[in-house]
């Protein structure tokens, strides 16, 4: 398929050169699956869209006319919604009647093999390190450098997904991705709290994990223990539960917990 894109509800391929989006990052996005001519998991996905435009004090789009808009997108693709401060004059003030510029965009779904679920993918550590920035901790805000920069670190085909620490050295993140750590019978998930993307897909695994009976720890995860957990698992909303087969020098022979999970996610939309 081709890349399609909506600005403000109207089908062209270009944003104003004075967005603030586009000058400096200001705004947020979503991106979520649609299957069948269903969005998936779109009121978590729009919840988070809300709670990220309220902490950078920008006007969010009703849920009615982003929902509108998704069903102009093809029934099977990769959706994006960004929602930007919108065009203003030069210099980081704010005009009092600046109108944000909503932003929806769709992709062909990419052709993941399903051994990337089933036997797992190989992961590099990178070497760049995650900002603390308390006030953005959670926000898929604009401001991606980071990780454009992670990604940059590795061109090795095989490797599918770069994991992030801080700077203390704790794990965060993937550059596109959710991280737990299954050990000791407890499912460990990053503490977002001065860093990182909290995605719709990290929410989805905490609940359901806690309706199979899964203790679940939300709580800063070492390097170490990481790499001492019996089972990887990396997500988001288009990728879904990837197991980690090999990162760091270790290598992990499949796992439950995973196959306990994904056919939840894949079914479920809550």
């Amino acid at each position: 398929m081709n890349f399609m894109m909506l600005i403000n509800g109207i089908p062209v391929d270009a944003v104003s050169a004075n967005d603030r989006g586009l000058l400096y990052g200001d705004g947020v996005f979503r991106t979520l699956k649609r299957e069948g001519g269903l969005s998936r998991c779109w009121p978590r996905h729009y919840a988070k869209l809300a709670h990220d435009c309220a902490a950078l004090g920008l006007r969010c789009p009703d849920a009615a006319t982003l929902a509108f808009e998704l069903a102009q997108l093809p029934p099977d693709c990769v959706a994006k919604i960004i929602v930007t401060r919108g065009p203003g004059a030069r210099g980081y003030a704010i005009a009092a009647d600046v109108l944000p510029t909503r932003i929806v965009t769709a992709s062909a779904l990419p052709g993941y093999p399903e051994s990337h679920c089933s036997s797992g993918v190989k992961a590099h550590l990178c070497k760049l390190r995650l900002s603390s920035q308390p006030r953005l901790a959670g926000i898929k805000h604009l401001n991606r450098l980071e990780n454009v920069l992670a990604r940059m670190e590795w061109d090795d085909a095989s490797v599918a997904e770069g994991l992030l620490l801080d700077e203390a050295g704790s794990v965060i993140e993937g550059t596109m991705s959710n991280v737990f750590a299954w050990q000791g019978g407890v499912l460990h998930t990053p503490d977002l709290s001065r860093c990182g993307v909290a995605g719709v897909q990290r929410d989805r695994i905490l609940f359901l994990a806690a309706e199979l009976g899964l203790s679940v720890a939300v709580a800063p995860l070492e390097l170490d223990e990481l790499m001492a957990a019996d089972e990887v698992l990396l997500s988001n909303s288009v990728i879904g539960l990837w197991q980690v087969r090999e990162f760091n020098g270790r290598v992990w022979q499949g796992g439950e917990i995973g196959a306990r999970l994904r056919p939840l996610l894949e079914r479920r939309d809550d």
